[in-house]
């Protein structure tokens, strides 16, 4: 017997998404403050790289360990991260658009068709019934919730904001319905085991993710339903916080890549904010919450690349000779 690597999961695209959404944040910084040009291209075209490796690395998993990838599919809680293959996408689409507009145009149009064929496989399997209950994480969030996001915003980005309004409503008001079924398991069932506490992270994107998503459909707008949002964000975030040391008792993995996608968009949201007009704590919270995800997805980062390098990022699986 000799020891192989598995294949890449479908929840790495989390490190593509986490990366992209950090040169948006970098990409408004740059314009508020006047900062020097090229922190956000740098961090963009290393997500679209990324992005792209891991579009091939998942091709590679359908052709060559289809059994694995059906599986993944199939898991209550491992099938909903496919859902970041698109949300990477739509984000990419965005990143291309001020470079080329005919590719960028054909990114959208084959993600956002992915997205709407994922999520209502998914979200309707869930419909279905039969879940475990005590297998519901904030991981359900993903296919209708970020996908219909990130639509929006990437919508908007097009130049479309009616479009982008549609897919800001469905996934405001699953992500409502979603947030119950969330509460509600941290209620009645036991603790989430160590391993998947990481996904916890996730519980910051929807609002604040949301909330650039509004201000991308309503132009711009800093009115009281996006302050609003950047408050539930922040207390999601404090929420975190106080929860950190009961999820770190799980050592580092790149599921703690969960987290990337909302601690850059919650600076991104103020920032945002802060840019269309916004006073008050915005003024102060945005250079805070701004350098707060630089630090945490540098650390991301250096872990990750730590792995890599021991040979440790991916589990190692038996086969024989």
């Amino acid at each position: 017997m000799t020891l192989d690597r598995a294949p890449v999961p479908v929840s790495f695209f989390s490190i593509a998404v986490g990366v992209l959404a950090l040169g948006n944040a970098w990409r408004v910084a740059e314009r508020l403050w006047h900062l020097p040009h090229g922190i956000a291209d740098l961090l963009t075209w290393s997500g679209i790289v990324l992005w792209l490796a891991l579009l091939a690395l998942y091709a590679h998993k359908w052709l060559h360990h289809a059994s694995d990838a059906r599986a993944e599919l199939n898991h209550p809680v491992q099938s909903s991260f496919a859902a970041l293959g698109p949300v990477s996408s739509l984000l990419a689409a965005m990143a291309l658009e001020p470079h080329s507009h005919p590719l960028a145009l054909a990114v959208f149009a084959l993600a956002v068709t992915a997205q709407l064929a994922l999520g209502l496989q998914l979200y309707g399997r869930m419909w279905q019934g039969s879940g475990k209950p005590e297998l519901i994480t904030p991981a359900i969030y993903l296919p209708a919730v970020a996908q219909n996001f990130v639509a929006g915003a990437a919508a908007a980005a097009f130049g479309w904001p009616s479009l982008g309004m549609l897919f800001f409503g469905a996934g405001l008001f699953s992500w409502l319905a979603i947030e119950s079924l969330i509460l509600s398991r941290a209620a009645l069932q036991g603790p989430l085991p160590e391993a998947l506490r990481p996904v916890l992270g996730i519980q910051l994107a929807p609002a604040v993710v949301g909330g650039v998503t509004y201000l991308a459909v309503n132009g711009g707008k800093p009115d009281l339903f996006a302050q609003i949002l950047l408050g539930y964000g922040l207390y999601q975030a404090l929420l975190l916080l106080r929860l950190l040391p009961w999820i770190a008792r799980q050592p580092f993995v790149p599921s703690y890549w969960a987290f990337s996608f909302g601690v850059a968009a919650l600076p991104t949201l103020a920032l945002r904010l802060l840019a269309s007009g916004a006073t008050g704590p915005v003024e102060w919270l945005a250079p805070a919450l701004f350098a707060a995800a630089n630090v945490i997805i540098g650390v991301l980062a250096f872990k990750t690349v730590a792995l890599l390098l021991q040979g440790r990022l991916l589990p190692a699986v038996t086969a024989p000779r």
